[in-house]
């Protein structure tokens, strides 16, 4: 009897051993059934069990059952992370182990280009289907009051960038990141100001960029508006530039400006303020903002569109009325 079970010992022992292997095998080598990458989500909750289930029913894997054996003997059966993932062609049963555990899902990418409004932010965060929606139809008191900046007006505080994240990201972290990404550029940036700048604050220069990032077409000419409306500043002349105007219309600008437009006393309307308007009037980018704190150095007080993205600038009333005619009533 004794001898028996020595030999059914040994027997299971080598029957073991060669499962052990088998499964070693099995782990390390391409799953067959992925001859181009695959798009799949786990949904929150659901169970390794499961999901290798649901993967032999689409044919991607043979045998779900070794994948589970062998995550339980890793221990990490039940520590998979809900989200979509890409399956690429040569995918190991460990590496499909290793992206669920580890939640290696796939990034999408929202941009915010220069010069939006917040408005046109808060459109696109809306229509990205894979986020969180926690903000629809809330008020903006309400979201600057959830971002922990409660009676702050939204515009110009977000950076303008791309932005990565997983489905199911809440929007209101995007608009958190962006938030953090503005605040930081603009610290850094009014650290290293010029000397003799006319603004009492970091939000002052803000400001500025937002206009100067609304009215410059060609990187190369955003520092010389910059000095334009600067120098402006200075002479305490009111800035007349036309997107502060535009953004005080709000939704009655059709496109055009009309002298009553620019005689209406609204607080964005720089024909009539003297200074700076109340807020930003757009996202600024990066360039912009550093052109507001180190703008171009000259005798310039006016520039005129050409027509063609650049601007005619000059130092007097009178060059600059030649230069309207020139390019503007003649058009």
């Amino acid at each position: 009897m004794h001898k028996l079970i020595g030999v059914l010992l040994i027997a299971g022992s080598f029957t073991l051993g060669w499962i052990l292997i088998d499964l070693q095998e099995y782990m390390r080598s391409p799953l067959p059934g992925i001859e181009q990458p695959v798009h799949y989500t786990v949904e929150p909750g659901a169970s390794l069990i499961g999901v290798a289930n649901d993967l032999r029913r689409r044919g991607i894997v043979e045998h779900p059952a070794y994948l589970v054996w062998y995550a339980r003997w890793e221990g990490g059966a039940d520590h998979i992370k809900a989200g979509d993932y890409i399956l690429s062609p040569g995918l190991t049963p460990l590496r499909l182990l290793e992206q669920l555990g580890s939640g290696e899902v796939v990034q999408y990418s929202l941009t915010i280009p220069e010069g939006w409004t917040f408005r046109q932010l808060m459109a696109e965060l809306g229509r990205q289907e894979k986020l969180k929606h926690e903000l629809r139809g809330l008020e903006d008191e309400a979201i600057m009051a959830l971002l922990g900046l409660p009676g702050q007006h939204p515009e110009g505080l977000f950076y303008p960038d791309t932005y990565k994240f997983s489905e199911g990201t809440p929007d209101i972290a995007i608009l958190r990141q962006a938030h953090e990404a503005m605040t930081r550029r603009l610290d850094d940036e009014w650290r290293q100001r010029a000397p003799g700048l006319p603004y009492e604050s970091p939000y002052e220069a803000l400001i500025m960029a937002s206009i100067i990032e609304k009215e410059t077409a060609l990187p190369e000419e955003r520092q010389r508006i910059a000095g334009v409306f600067v120098r402006r500043l200075q002479k305490n002349m009111r800035l007349q530039t036309d997107p502060t105007v535009i953004y005080g219309m709000g939704e009655a600008f059709d496109g055009n400006i009309r002298r009553r437009d620019l005689k209406a006393p609204t607080p964005y309307n720089t024909y009539v303020i003297k200074g700076l308007p109340p807020t930003p009037i757009a996202l600024p980018g990066g360039a912009s903002i550093h052109a507001a704190l180190h703008p171009a150095p000259g005798d310039e007080l006016y520039f005129v569109a050409r027509g063609d993205g650049s601007h005619q600038f000059s130092a007097t009333i009178e060059e600059h009325n030649a230069a309207v005619r020139k390019y503007q009533l003649k058009r």
